[in-house]
């Protein structure tokens, strides 16, 4: 068939490996970028554009930020694209059936989980703080619902003990993409018979908040990893010093797993150059890097050589 033309929307950096590899095929046309306006962020609130629509300027692509995807201007916009295709990923609208019905082969979604489990905002997070073996993306067709659209394709990976969701993010926006390109031309062919999502498995994963990171000790160590894990770089799993008089705030960046520490929950038990071993509801956590409020990241032994902990200090 002649050149695939499609409009592709995304806002965050787990589309962008997806839109970069869309633009380098020769057999597809991205014809227009779709991203959310321009937002304050930072502690300045200095009004950014989306990781997108600067990778989409790289490109050379036309760039459109609808207030949202119900506007009528934006609509007219679309339909003088005539797209063949829509293409999204972490765009962060549920899409009106007046989008998705304006491409011939309808619209296709880059989701970072194994559908139906975690659909919604940050289901790499939930994948980890659930201390999932296992997780992947999907490739599905959109429909009015959250992510709840017929599969096309699937690929998984293994969650590492050395994965944060960063490091995870990556990794899935990448497959993401590979699993993208490879599927659109079979998809278009006729050869991939898309399956409805079964509903034995569905789960959703709501958007994370800032109170997500607070650590709870009575937890067992390995949960309070897992939040450690899932929750870096954002919003960072964190705890206080338990000092009455003047409580610090600090974020946890990396720990492992005591099994055979004991100890009450919050308890520092040990603080060495080896990290600071704080006692959980089962075993205990070594904090390996933390970073005080408003301070710098710092490894456990750089921390404690400016900072007092003692064992049998309390953190929580």
């Amino acid at each position: 068939m002649s050149e695939l033309r499609i409009i592709f929307m995304g806002t965050a950096p787990l589309s962008c490996p997806s839109l970069a590899a869309l633009a380098k095929q020769p057999a597809f046309k991205v014809t227009a970028v779709v991203t959310q306006p321009d937002r304050p962020k930072g502690r300045d609130l200095k009004v950014q554009p989306s990781p997108v629509k600067e990778l989409a300027r790289q490109a050379g692509l036309p760039v459109l930020q609808p207030p949202n995807a119900h506007d009528a201007e934006f609509l007219h916009e679309l339909r003088t694209h005539a797209p063949d295709l829509i293409v999204v990923a972490a765009y962060g609208h549920i899409l009106p059936p007046s989008v998705l019905e304006l491409p011939r082969f309808n619209c296709l979604n880059v989701h970072a989980s194994l559908l139906p489990k975690y659909r919604g905002a940050a289901p790499i997070q939930w994948a980890i703080l659930n201390d999932d073996a296992e997780t992947g993306v999907t490739i599905m067709k959109v429909d009015t619902g959250m992510d709840t659209g017929d599969i096309l394709t699937q690929r998984h990976t293994p969650i590492q003990p050395t994965d944060d969701s960063d490091a995870l993010h990556d990794r899935l926006a990448q497959m993401g993409a590979d699993l993208l390109i490879e599927t659109i031309p079979d998809y278009i062919a006729g050869k991939i018979a898309p399956r409805p999502q079964p509903q034995e498995g569905a789960s959703y994963a709501p958007k994370i908040k800032k109170e997500d990171g607070r650590v709870d000790w009575t937890q067992p160590a390995r949960a309070v990893w897992n939040r450690v894990r899932a929750f870096t770089p954002w919003p960072g799993a964190f705890t206080h010093s338990g000092e009455k008089a003047a409580p610090h705030l600090f974020k946890i960046w990396q720990a492992e797993v005591v099994e055979d520490a004991a100890g009450q929950p919050g308890e520092i038990l040990k603080a060495d150059k080896a990290g600071i071993v704080v006692g959980c509801g089962q075993g205990g956590l070594r904090i390996l890097q933390l970073q005080l409020e408003g301070g710098r990241r710092m490894s456990a032994q750089e921390f404690i050589a400016g900072h007092e902990l003692r064992p049998g200090q309390r953190l929580g």
